[in-house]
């Protein structure tokens, strides 16, 4: 018995460490992507055997925070906008939703083609690709987006733009609380700027409303 209350400190004091680890990694990869695991110990206030007791490598500490990535994007296409939601509202919605979670882990962009692989970065976006492709396709047939280009080929399109404005994000050229890009995304999915503007404007007071709810309760 005593053994056991023993060991409940120590697991609480090893899932503490991990996931201050995990927090320094995601902030110091962001900022320098050859930041050294010693480096990392540092800043995250343990000593070099612990965080090597967790990680026993780069790819291994890399790996810990794909998944957890992945399983952030899951749970967050999972909690998303609903089927029967218009198409440019549910668009709008999902970017206010998922651009917290890319800019939290937008280090791994720069690390996706050299450390990470392409392959698994992949199966990391897949759910929130495969879901951005569902809305476009049912914005297509509805006429709320335009449809020269491909449901999949345009959510492609629309990755790399967000792609591009979170590398703005780690470089500090730009910052945004997800309003613009909520916007931008619209826009280029064919929705008329004031329009777009409009319906990002009318999501973003939505969601507000129904955090204020949900905090209430």
């Amino acid at each position: 018995m005593t053994k056991s209350v023993g060991r409940e400190p120590l697991r609480r004091n090893s899932r503490s460490n991990r996931a201050r680890i995990l927090a320094t990694a995601r902030e110091e990869l962001g900022r320098n992507p050859d930041v050294t695991l010693e480096e990392l110990a540092r800043a995250a206030g343990v000593v070099r055997r612990t965080l090597f007791g967790h990680f026993p490598g780069r790819a291994a500490l890399l790996e810990a925070l794909a998944e957890e990535a992945s399983e952030t994007l899951r749970s967050t296409v999972a909690a998303g906008p609903k089927p029967t939601e218009p198409a440019e509202r549910a668009l709008a919605q999902f970017v206010f939703t998922m651009w917290p979670v890319g800019d939290r882990y937008r280090m791994l962009l720069a690390l996706a083609r050299r450390d990470l692989g392409i392959e698994r970065v992949a199966a990391v976006l897949a759910p929130a690709r495969d879901e951005v492709t569902a809305i476009l396709e049912r914005g297509q047939l509805d006429g709320v987006f335009h449809s020269h280009l491909p449901p999949a080929v345009l959510s492609a399109g629309l990755e790399a733009m967000h792609v591009a404005l979170l590398e703005a994000v780690n470089t500090g050229a730009w910052e945004d609380d997800g309003s613009r890009i909520a916007v931008a995304t619209l826009i280029g999915a064919g929705v008329p700027e004031k329009r777009a503007s409009a319906v990002a404007e009318e999501v973003a007071a939505a969601m507000r409303a129904t955090a204020a709810a949900a905090e209430d309760a």
